[in-house]
């Protein structure tokens, strides 16, 4: 099995897992494989480290050292933050704006919606006194996500 580290054209990182390098090749010219954050298909080998495994038994001890997550630890935790904000709320498209509004008002159930608003009715609803919150969530999301 061969784990390759790949990254699209925006730069987002992420793992790949191939039975032979052929198998990465061949994905990537046929157009198969694309960057799980916004779907792009022009993908790219990254350079990583070769994983040893040593039979001194000893490590390093990983909690010593205190540093900052890792891009692709960063690009992990967005896309489980993504997957919860999809799994538990409504997308309402394009009615995000007055779907807000209705809940705000209690004339729809209180729940957690998703949806798309212009800047200027973002603005509008924060007048309003409506909290709402900016994510983009990549295209690839509209189907199911792995």
């Amino acid at each position: 099995m061969k784990v390759f580290n790949l990254a699209c054209e925006q730069g987002h990182r992420f793992e790949g897992w191939f039975s032979a390098a052929s198998d990465f090749e061949h994905q990537t010219q046929s157009g198969l494989m694309e960057c799980p954050m916004c779907a792009s298909k022009t993908i790219s080998k990254m350079p990583s480290a070769p994983r040893l495994n040593l039979s001194s038994g000893s490590s390093p001890d990983r909690d010593a050292v205190k540093s900052e997550p890792r891009s692709d630890e960063m690009a992990a935790r967005w896309l489980e933050m993504a997957k919860h904000i999809l799994k538990n709320t409504e997308d309402v498209g394009e009615r995000f704006a007055d779907e807000a509004r209705r809940i705000h008002y209690n004339e729809s159930p209180a729940r957690g919606i998703r949806g798309i608003a212009s800047t200027k009715q973002a603005s509008e609803l924060a007048e309003e006194g409506i909290d709402v919150l900016a994510i983009a969530l990549p295209t690839a999301f509209k189907g199911s996500v792995q």
